[in-house]
């Protein structure tokens, strides 16, 4: 190694020691004849100290050094000093000591001037930072970032190889199957008009690992999907994923606890404890929250009033019972002095999920006030304070609708307040496992069952007799992870027998031909003895950007797409060359060679 000791290393007991450090040069700063340098490296910072014509130095050297442009990566050899008393800077780990160098040489000089800051003071705007990645990634909060990435990667191994699951590759080109999402697709050069796809997720191939007999696999795998992109979405993300044989829902919560426990221990030092995360049904967190992924960092949970609704005069109520709609509510508490535009603020947040609007009545002097109030009895007023826990002050907000559009929509109006009330406490994480979701979704445009997850999904067993009779009703063994809010993955103990898994696929639309040309590799494999089994999928990058308090996945991912699903970096997608599309046997116009 060129170098003796990483600018994090030195400390007062290393006093005398000669040293070789490399980095780069974050400062370089005369003071009045002595320079000094600010040397940076992943590990920390150390001070570097020139001082010119001091112990047979070169007194050309410290002259020299200001001519060093900033970020130019260096090697300094020196001797290691303690700081005079009064420079000591406990800010730093090596704030006790500094380098008298030697000799300085520059390894690769910088630019005179920096496209974008080491600095997370001062940002540029994205798309220059994504540009220039390369030193964007020199940042102090991008560094720890991806270090917390690969100490929690490393721990969600280990947790896993601990517990018996082999870490096994699944392939890249796989073959184009309905997931969801669009596929990436590759052209294949010996096939001509025959193309690869890139795996929207390991699915059908960790399945197949477990008819093979690895009753337990697991993968940090990439998974490609050509979707729009959002902060929390990339066209290619990384999900922890997981299969198990011989095994039911507790095994694989106890399982994926384990591991999101170690991820945290490990990557930021929070110990969750033992205590296993809550759980709650499909049909109970809509009905309490109005979302399949709800925060319980607090409450204000919705109330279904429903039948006090339908006995007053106001038609917002009464004519949304009449439709076999629901009215629900939840208690602001202490906000009755709430601004009419924060009001409507919230009322434009409930339309965007399709409410018509949002009722709200303040509580004052034991009764409601208000335009809506007039149409409510004093009787009806008096049921809901008591329904509702209500007191004055409190602010009672609405909406009326169908079952999941009053639901949705009052979720969404719930979870704005808690942010805008402060009643998040920073710190604070709560994991639910959502369960038995619906294992169909009428799908309104193509008049047709879809399958809510995927359609490998085994059907709770108790509805497996009415899959084709009553297919609203069907729930799935289904199970997702929720943090604070945000969906952490997803899984399912899956179908296991062919004539079960062509049921599904026929209630979807996919007759025999269909499911035989899409997946019949999976379906002969269960001929010949597939296993019960169930697995999971965490999004790791969702992970890591959770647990460091961030909203963009582009602050844990290396060299991340912007919005435009653009990798500005490297300026991919590009065109390429005619001879390629010739190999290929394809035209740019998409017309056959």
């Amino acid at each position: 190694m060129l170098r003796t000791h990483t600018c994090g290393d030195l400390r007062a007991s290393d006093e005398g020691k000669q040293v070789i450090l490399c980095g780069w040069a974050q400062s370089v700063r005369d003071h009045g004849g002595l320079v000094f340098i600010t040397l940076r490296d992943r590990y920390g910072t150390t001070q570097v100290a020139l001082q010119p014509d001091a112990d047979g130095r070169d007194v050309d050297s410290a002259t020299g050094a200001l001519s060093i442009p900033r970020e130019s990566s260096i090697m300094v050899t020196g001797k290691v000093a303690l700081r005079p008393e009064g420079a000591r800077n406990p800010a730093m780990a090596t704030g006790d000591i500094e380098v008298i160098a030697s000799a300085v040489e520059i390894l690769g000089r910088a630019a005179p001037v920096l496209p974008v800051e080491v600095s997370d003071e001062r940002l540029a705007n994205e798309e220059t930072r994504l540009r220039y990645r390369y030193i964007d990634l020199r940042r102090p909060s991008l560094q720890r970032n991806l270090q917390v990435r690969h100490v929690a990667a490393m721990a969600v191994r280990n947790c896993l190889s601990d517990q018996g699951f082999l870490e096994i590759q699944t392939p890249l080109f796989v073959r184009s199957t309905p997931e969801g999402a669009r596929d990436f697709v590759v052209p294949s050069r010996n096939f001509p008009g025959m193309f690869y796809a890139l795996p929207q997720s390991p699915q059908l191939y960790k399945q197949l690992l477990m008819v093979a007999g690895f009753d337990r696999y697991f993968q940090l795998a990439p998974c490609f999907r050509d979707e729009d992109q959002r902060a929390d979405r990339q066209l290619v993300h990384t999900q922890i994923d997981l299969e198990m044989s011989y095994c039911d829902e507790d095994d694989i919560y106890a399982c994926v606890e384990r591991v999101i426990r170690a991820a945290f221990k490990a990557g930021i030092g929070v110990d969750l404890g033992e205590e296993r995360f809550l759980r709650m049904s499909y049909d109970e967190a809509m009905e309490r929250f109005g979302s399949d992924k709800p925060d319980m960092r607090f409450g204000m949970e919705l109330q279904d009033v429903t039948d006090i609704a339908a006995t007053t005069e106001f038609g917002v109520f009464t004519s949304a019972v009449a439709a076999g709609g629901k009215v629900r509510a939840i208690v602001a508490t202490g906000c009755a002095g709430m601004t009419r535009r924060e009001i409507d603020e919230l009322t434009e947040l409930a339309k965007v999920y399709r409410a018509q609007g949002l009722v709200a009545v303040k509580v004052e002097g034991g009764a409601l006030t208000g335009s809506a109030a007039r149409h409510i009895s004093a009787e009806a007023q008096s049921q809901l304070l008591q329904c509702l826990g209500a007191a004055d002050g409190d602010l009672l907000l609405f909406t009326a609708g169908s079952a999941s559009v009053s639901a949705v929509s009052l979720g969404q109006v719930r979870k704005a307040l808690g942010r805008k009330l402060g009643l998040i406490k920073p710190g604070d994480y709560k994991f639910l496992w959502v369960t038995e979701f619906p294992l169909f979704e009428w799908n309104e445009e193509a008049a047709k069952w879809d399958a809510m997850h995927h359609i490998f999904t085994m059907p709770r067993l108790s509805d497996i007799p009415v899959l084709e009779t009553d297919t609203g009703s069907v729930k799935g063994r289904l199970y997702d992870l929720v943090l604070n809010g945000t969906e952490l993955g997803s899984g399912s103990i899956r179908i296991n027998t062919p004539e079960l898994q062509k049921r599904v696929l026929k209630i979807i639309g996919a007759d025999e031909e269909a499911a035989e040309r899409k997946f019949g590799f999976l379906l002969h494999a269960y001929e010949y003895g597939g296993p019960v089994h169930g697995g999971f999928a965490v999004g790791f990058d969702r992970l890591i950007a959770v647990m460091l308090g961030l909203e963009n996945l582009r602050d844990v991912i290396a060299f991340p797409q912007n919005a435009a699903g653009v990798s500005l970096v490297d300026s991919c997608p590009n065109e390429i060359e005619p001879a390629q599309w010739k190999e290929l046997h394809i035209r740019p116009d998409g017309k056959a060679l």
